[in-house]
């Protein structure tokens, strides 16, 4: 039956199929999930329904949400019942997700046994590979024979996953090897143990990471490994589907983490609202900050981008390189770690590497970049000259492809260094998350980018401002001075200014013949001849316009003027 079907079937309060396939151990896991799609209110109420031998067998699959939802409803022996017929490794699973009071409470409804192994495995860290082993597990003697050894199977074998690997131990209970039951079935039962053992077993200490029992069943390829205390002896075994179920988890946080967001503790569409809102808004919120320090940065280098406005046009251009080859080196360098391809120790390999790379991706898209300014400059579809006659756009394109050439490289540097101190510090490399490199690049980037911009374009598009007069030019018999003020200059700047709302303009008679006004809303007129800014206006609204022409914010040089001198006065050119 389908499991659409089944989930009908349950709605309407048949649970005669549920009974049918929650027998079948393949078919669990569907069930669970079935049972976790529905409200929980009818989820509760079916499981209720069922009876304890598929209650137990149903339990382990279900998500740590459903678990607390089901013995929240369950009657207290009901829940011993269960607890005490897990697998020591679904029974420490379940306990994990309780706070102290909580498992206080549960370890009491445990049979002596299972409480003291409980409490014994709850005492190991909690990524240890302790958290994962199952305690039933079969054991054989070297020294029997293989008519024995499937004697005792028949006694005391327990159908477990863990059941598919046999270990053989000496009098002490220590370690001697491994022997996968098929071993014993196309073995004449006439031969002992020692005779088709191979010598060579995988071991798991009890200490151990479950990041490293996740490398070793990719190394080995095996199906259960063998866990051992510091004397050798067995303590339990972990088996490929636990620790399938670990390496989903940690891939899952850590590529959440690697999106610039806490980790998720439910999956998505269980997890609360503002639970997910508080998770996401901490990295945002940090990124965001972060960010500011692009304002800054570009703030410090207003002088550049007045002075060639050109030079702006490329900056989302340089910092996204950056930022990408940063991220791409993260993700390169934090995946290898991951399969321990890489350690700390192997940094100056992976600088070195990075160098080359860099230079050479930056090579790349600085001959494109490069390439672009050449085609659109000689098809007239842009001018990334000066003053329109376009005399210094190759200056211009050589200040974005080296800026790309240092960005880049700077970005592959960021990225795969940054990921290798974090784990030197024993931080989890996947905090420094694609977001945050290409935010630290980001600023960084406009550093270079507007260095390379001050040391080549020096004395072209970036003239110095003590070149003057500035704009001299003559209306009838007035020579005027035609300056334009960069907006981040500050009003102290103009010659003449009495105050920070006051410019100071001689207004004789006929020296504003002939021109006119704009923005009048702006400012007005007082009696001492002066234009005072109104409240809220800044300087740069003030607007002198003739009708022949394009002049801004213009002075007339009158003989009170001609004592003051311009030339270090800071004002651009236009």
């Amino acid at each position: 039956m389908l499991v659409q079907d089944l989930r009908e079937k349950i709605l309407e309060g048949d649970l005669s199929e549920l009974l049918h396939h929650s027998k079948d151990e393949d078919y669990a896991t569907e069930v669970a999930k079935l049972l976790e799609s529905l409200p929980r209110d009818y989820a509760v109420h079916t499981f209720l329904e069922l009876t304890e031998e598929i209650q137990i067998k149903l339990f382990p699959h279900l998500d740590h949400v459903s678990q607390r939802s089901v013995v929240e409803d369950m009657p207290k022996q009901q829940i011993a019942n269960i607890l005490n017929n897990l697998e020591s490794n679904d029974r420490v699973t379940f306990f994990d997700i309780l706070d102290g009071v909580e498992i206080t409470e549960y370890l009491n409804l445990l049979n002596d046994k299972n409480r003291l192994a409980t409490y014994d495995l709850l005492g190991y860290p909690e990524k240890s590979v302790a958290r994962l082993i199952n305690t039933n597990f079969t054991t054989v003697r070297k020294e029997w024979t293989i008519g024995q050894a499937t004697e005792h199977l028949r006694r005391f074998y327990t159908d477990t996953p863990a059941a598919n690997v046999i270990f053989v131990v000496d009098n002490d209970g220590k370690l001697v090897d491994d022997i996968p039951i098929r071993r014993l079935v196309l073995n004449e039962h006439a031969k002992t143990i020692s005779d088709i053992m191979d010598g060579f077993y995988v071991k798991l200490d009890i200490q151990d990471s479950i990041d490293n029992a996740i490398q070793k069943f990719k190394e080995y390829d095996r199906v259960a490994i063998p866990v051992t205390n510091s004397n050798n002896v067995v303590m339990g075994v972990v088996t490929i589907d636990d620790v399938i179920d670990e390496a989903e988890e940690k891939d899952t946080k850590e590529i959440q983490q690697f999106g610039g967001l806490e980790s998720l503790d439910l999956p998505y569409v269980k997890t609360p609202f503002f639970t997910l809102i508080r998770k996401r808004a901490v990295w945002l919120i940090i990124l965001f900050l972060s960010e500011m320090l692009t304002a800054t940065a570009m703030g410090f280098f207003q002088n550049e981008l007045d002075a060639a406005l050109v030079l702006s046009l490329f900056v989302p251009l340089i910092i996204s390189s950056g930022g990408n080859s940063g991220s791409q080196a993260a993700t390169l360098i934090i995946r290898a770690m991951a399969l321990n391809e890489l350690t700390p120790k192997k940094w100056l390999y992976v600088m070195r590497r990075e160098i080359l790379s860099g230079l050479t991706l930056g090579l790349i898209l600085g001959i494109i970049g490069f390439v672009r300014i050449s085609i659109w400059q000689k098809l007239g579809w842009a001018n990334y000259g000066m003053k329109g006659t376009g005399e210094y756009w190759y200056l211009t394109g050589l200040t974005v492809s080296l800026s790309l050439i240092g960005i880049v490289l700077w970005g592959t540097l960021s990225g795969s260094m940054i990921p290798m101190i974090l784990k030197r510090l024993k931080i989890d490399p996947a905090t420094s998350s694609a977001p945050f490199v290409a935010t630290l690049v980001d600023v960084t980037g406009l550093i270079i980018y507007f260095s390379f911009a001050a040391i080549i374009l020096s004395g072209t598009l970036l003239k110095s401002s003590d070149q003057s007069p500035l704009g001299i030019s003559h209306v009838g018999a007035i020579t005027m001075i035609t300056l334009a003020m960069p907006p981040a200059k500050n009003i102290n700047d103009i010659p003449y200014a009495l105050n920070d709302s006051t410019v100071r303009v001689p207004l004789g008679t006929g020296v504003l013949q002939n021109w006119h006004l704009t923005q009048a809303a702006g400012f007005y007129q007082d009696e001492d001849y002066s234009l005072k800014l109104a409240e809220g206006w800044n300087y740069y609204d003030v607007i002198l316009r003739h009708p022949q022409q394009n002049c801004m914010v213009v002075y007339p040089i009158g003989e009170a003027w001609k004592s003051v001198d311009f030339t270090h006065k800071e004002a651009a050119r236009r």
